[in-house]
């Protein structure tokens, strides 16, 4: 079996393909750039490619089936950058990763603390010397209301977390967990809106969940809502946010993905006129943290997207049931 990695990073993620290539017994090539037309020759003659999320549509998904590709790994959670049905179509197997929600869970209360303690604008008033303390005055996690979307793996580590700090907790899920029913209180979505002071995203980034948070549900929350989003830059509509930020009906917002991120995150754009303008306008604002999709990031995650990028496809390839096979290939 032979795969082709692609947005492959040497200072992380070799040592691990290295070892897992070994294990299994399987060969690897790698390319530190995204898929595209030009450069899916690389992948001739390889079994299997890898990629992270990025645009995988129908002229990509021709493009590697004729090169005698039959498997996509993403090295994600999320899979909704792959034209699924049209894989499905053309006889590919695509698989994701999935990984401990420890990491994405302590980043997402650390960026809650951080907005409620203002420490972003703390920082860059920090930088320029400026240590009065108008306009830093902070509030603390106990005293909001935190309103969880989604209550899968990474939703109930967090809302685990929080019951540490004694805040009230509301959580939102069209399946609910009877192990969070006794620390959380499942409401309807437009309560969960009405009643947090802090909302947090945790849920997949489907067609169904495109702009989950709108115009219409900012208006149905709390003047001086803070907003924290971990999962897919698509669940927000950007627009708006920035609208929302900018009237006051959102007091902060940390996000650690972005819709258009494609391209932009994990590169260095340094001295590079970015062509986003929405991402201009929310580092302009003192009260917005953006971090570059960076919650997931520790050894241990890193270590397991590499063995079950690998793993899913063997498994495939062998006829194995797998959590993480979101598409068989055709016999």
């Amino acid at each position: 079996m032979k795969f082709f990695i692609y947005c492959f990073r040497e200072f992380d993620e070799k040592e691990y393909f290295d070892e897992f290539a070994k294990k299994y017994n399987v060969e690897y090539d790698y390319s530190p750039e995204y898929p595209s037309y030009e450069n899916a020759i690389l992948a001739e003659g390889y079994d299997a490619v890898s990629f992270t999320p990025c645009h995988i549509g129908k002229v990509m998904i021709d493009r590697f089936k004729s090169l005698g590709v039959r498997y996509f790994s993403t090295r994600s959670i999320g899979f909704d950058h792959i034209e699924l049905e049209y894989a499905k179509s053309v006889g590919i197997g695509v698989s994701n990763v999935s990984y401990p929600p420890d990491t994405v869970a302590d980043y997402s209360v650390m960026l809650m603390m951080m907005c409620c303690k203002k420490m972003g604008h703390i920082l860059k008033r920090s930088e320029v010397q400026d240590y009065t303390l108008m306009g830093k005055i902070g509030k603390n996690l106990k005293d909001c209301v935190v309103g969880i979307v989604g209550t899968g793996h990474i939703g109930r580590a967090v809302i685990k977390r929080l019951v540490g700090f004694g805040c009230k907790i509301l959580a939102y899920d069209p399946y609910e967990n009877d192990e969070i029913k006794n620390v959380a209180e499942y409401v309807d979505f437009d309560t969960l809106l009405k009643c947090s002071d802090i909302i947090t995203l945790h849920t997949p980034g489907s067609d169904e969940n495109h702009h989950l948070l709108n115009a219409d549900a900012f208006e149905k929350m709390k003047k001086g809502v803070i907003i924290i989003n971990t999962a897919r830059g698509r669940l927000i509509d950007t627009d708006a946010l920035i609208v929302n930020l900018e009237n006051g009906k959102v007091e902060s917002a940390a996000l650690d993905v972005l819709e258009d991120e494609t391209g932009l995150y994990y590169a260095n754009r340094m001295g590079d006129c970015i062509v986003n303008r929405q991402m201009a306008v929310l580092r302009s604002f003192p009260n917005v943290i953006l971090t570059p999709h960076t919650a997931f990031y520790s050894r241990e995650v890193v270590s397991n997207m590499a063995e079950k990028t690998i793993k899913c496809v063997l498994d495939m390839e062998n006829g194995i049931e797998n959590a993480n096979i979101i598409i068989k290939p055709e016999a």
